[in-house]
């Protein structure tokens, strides 16, 4: 299931920077391990999450491997989120008239 991959990727903190960091612009490792309380190695592996899930795309330049935020890999987490939306609403006023019932 693609969205539990999604979500998995995106549950760890350091991952969810590094996918917000890649909204401002393309980087490579170097540039995102800049100021980072984090190595590269560890950059590279979080990437790797993000890949396998759809949400960054790499580009190579020579030597460089230059990554960027997929923003098409968030469209299977706002579908499931949208099968969804309209069952909350439903389930909440229940849940509101149940407490209503027991404080009754």
């Amino acid at each position: 299931m693609l969205e539990a991959a999604i979500f998995k990727a995106l549950a760890d903190p350091t991952r969810r920077a590094v996918f917000e960091r890649l909204a401002e612009r393309e980087m490579t490792v170097a540039e995102l391990t800049a100021g980072a309380a984090i190595s590269q190695p560890a950059v590279s592996q979080h990437l790797a999450s993000l890949r396998a899930a759809g949400l960054v795309r790499e580009r190579r330049q020579g030597r460089n491997a230059y990554y960027r935020q997929e923003p098409e890999g968030l469209r299977p987490l706002a579908a499931w989120v949208d099968r969804y939306r309209g069952f909350w609403p439903d389930r909440i006023e229940k849940l509101k008239e149940t407490l209503k019932d027991m404080d009754s």
